[in-house]
């Protein structure tokens, strides 16, 4: 069976790394990229191929979110201890389709979502980026992942079933066990939380949470198993633990210190930021309907401008910066308001876009499939309505996705 050939014709074109000079082809056969280069698409053999004039328009590989919750949208409401269990995976599918259509064709769900949600996407039953799972949130008792509420009743939302086993677990061998039940439940990537948090009422996102030790032997097994660590670490305690024990990404990072940032710069680990997190929450604090118990909102109004410090100062040192949102805590499939507040900490255009598809991609696929327009690699392309040439275009973003390509199909057109 011939494969299906697409070119994109004399785009501008952000490779995944830089803007190429001048109009750009980029050749898709099947589910690969073919070539990329000026006027390669007027070659003979692919005289047959599907044409996209993309004259004027930007051509960006498809896009990636190292930190969404596909299962959740209003995480830490009161009112999700009323809804039906079930509810939280038919919202699912709207999420996983509205973070698609964004242009975000491949996702890191922090945890959440199971197998059954990536093989969904996989055989095409439902329409979503390309699933990367952590399954559950591993957490000690009382911590961060632990959904314990004063009154003695547990949030569903991340609640355990079948196929997301209880991330909780105290001590070397209870975390063992823990971390190999994830990895036997389907798991790419093992998520801890290494300190506390905004979203859970009781604890205090500066208080470290797991040991030493207990990390390490996480990691330990992550890696046996060809996987590896994130760690949700806010504070500095908890983030210089994580680096030390060998966890490969940092999830939000807010409290860092130069002692934090050179670990980064000495392990080669990656700070997935979130900066949309806390802004998230403050705006549902601010609509009065959230259902958000007010010591979290208070919380990510205290923590937000030491974020953003945080997230400058790794970015002015040079450590490896990747696109995160934590969609769930906002809304699904405004995801792309993360790239804005990237840049607003430092980052050029060039960099913003690079964290959102080359260096994300590297970091969740050591065989680089995806993340580049570049031979070899998957067929996720996103075309833009306009020119993308400035960094102050990026809060506008969102509204000059035109086309989305996965696996060199298209999934949406506006």
């Amino acid at each position: 069976m011939t494969s299906t050939l697409t070119v994109f014709r004399n785009g501008h074109v952000f490779d995944g790394e830089r803007f190429l000079p001048g109009p750009t082809d980029v050749v898709l056969r099947g589910t690969t990229i073919e070539a990329v280069g000026a006027g390669t698409g007027d070659a003979p053999q692919y005289s047959g191929a599907t044409v996209v004039d993309c004259t004027g328009r930007t051509v960006l590989p498809g896009m990636i979110d190292l930190h969404i919750h596909a299962t959740t949208s209003n995480p830490g409401s009161i009112q999700a201890v009323a809804e039906p269990f079930s509810l939280q995976f038919y919202e699912s599918v709207r999420n996983l389709e509205a973070t698609l259509r964004a242009g975000i064709t491949t996702a890191r769900d922090a945890g959440g979502a199971d197998l059954g949600a990536k093989l969904a996407i996989e055989t095409g039953l439902i329409k979503g980026p390309r699933l990367r799972l952590a399954i559950s949130i591993m957490s000690q008792t009382g911590g961060h992942g632990d959904f314990w509420l004063p009154s003695g009743v547990d949030s569903p939302a991340l609640g355990p079933h079948p196929g997301r086993p209880s991330g909780i677990a105290d001590g070397v061998e209870e975390v063992r066990k823990v971390t190999r039940r994830l990895l036997r439940a389907g798991a790419d990537q093992i998520k801890i939380c290494s300190t506390g948090g905004v979203l859970s009422p009781t604890t205090d996102p500066r208080h470290s949470q797991f040991t030493a030790a207990e990390i390490a032997v996480i990691v330990e097994e992550a890696e046996r198993q060809g996987k590896y660590v994130m760690a949700h670490a806010q504070g500095t305690a908890g983030i210089v633990n994580a680096l030390r024990a060998g966890v490969r990404t940092i999830e939000h990072g807010i409290y860092l210190t130069d002692e934090a940032i050179q670990l980064f710069l000495d392990t080669n680990a990656y700070l997935v930021p979130t900066l949309s997190a806390p802004q998230a929450v403050i705006r549902k604090g601010e609509s009065g309907t959230s259902g958000l118990p007010p010591q979290v909102i208070e919380k990510a109004k205290r923590m937000a401008e030491d974020h953003h410090a945080s997230v400058a100062r790794a970015v002015a040192a040079g450590v490896r910066i990747a696109m995160g949102t934590d969609s769930g805590v906002g809304v699904h499939g405004e995801n792309l308001e993360e790239l804005a507040l990237m840049a607003d900490a430092g980052m050029t255009l060039e960099q913003v876009l690079a964290a959102t598809t080359s260096v994300a991609g590297e970091l969740i696929t050591p065989e680089h499939s995806v993340g580049r327009l570049a031979p070899d690699y998957l067929a996720d392309v996103v075309v833009l309505s306009s020119r993308l040439e400035t960094a102050e275009q990026l809060p506008q973003l969102r509204s000059m996705i035109g086309q989305v390509y996965k696996d060199g199909e298209l999934q949406f057109r506006e």
